[in-house]
């Protein structure tokens, strides 16, 4: 049993080794360009375009909205401007209104984990780990063990969701809408958000047809 554990250990250490320098973003992606219907110059957009943010009143309702908003919105301005697209400085008019939204739920284990899968339960209740199950893989990708029968620890499990969709200014017509989802353990941060947001917007302004998936890998 000891060469056996020792075994696994060296082999948690060198998958942690070999993915220590990058986590991979797997984004399931849908895209929706409309540049035909336009009510005048139905032609794809080439850059440089100017563009302003436009916000629903559910994004503006209360100052932790709007700071949320603001987040979000640098996060987008950074993936357009990859693609040759500028926000416009304020009170100028722009012929494009873009509208990011997002949405992050947080679950207490995956779906497909079972919450009754434990070895018994201690005096007071608590879980113990089965065995095999000895070990948890942490909102970083760490691998943590755990002695035999010691406690069992949920791990949180998110789904995410980003959509960004452009309007003409003039019109006020949907001209395109995109959007990614992404399941994973990884804690918010900007390189998450960025990533997916990089991820909705790939082929843009004439991406494939249908649901495909975008990988993005994002330095540690």
């Amino acid at each position: 049993m000891p060469s056996i554990r020792l075994f696994v250990l060296a082999l948690a250490a060198l998958l942690l080794s070999g993915c220590a320098s990058v986590i991979l973003v797997d984004n399931q992606v849908e895209s929706f360009p409309r540049w035909q219907d336009r009510a005048a110059h139905a032609t794809v957009p080439t850059p440089p375009q100017v563009y302003r943010f436009e916000r629903l009143p559910s994004q503006q309702q209360d100052q932790r909205a709007a700071r949320g908003q603001d987040e979000l919105e640098r996060y987008a301005e950074a993936a357009l401007a990859k693609l040759g697209w500028t926000r416009a400085a304020a009170n100028v008019s722009a012929p494009w209104a873009v509208q990011v939204g997002a949405s992050n739920v947080r679950l207490p284990r995956a779906p497909w984990e079972d919450p009754w899968d434990t070895w018994g339960w201690g005096p007071f209740g608590s879980p113990f780990a089965m065995p095999g199950r000895d070990y948890v893989v942490t909102g970083t990708g760490q691998v943590v063990f755990f002695p035999m029968m010691a406690p069992r620890f949920e791990t949180p499990y998110y789904q995410r969701a980003v959509s960004l969709v452009i309007r003409d200014a003039a019109s006020g017509r949907v001209v395109y809408e995109t959007r990614a989802a992404h399941d994973g353990r990884w804690n918010s941060t900007p390189a998450l958000w960025t990533a997916m947001l990089d991820a909705a917007l790939q082929g843009f302004p004439a991406p494939p047809a249908g649901l495909r998936q975008v990988n993005i890998e994002v330095p540690r």
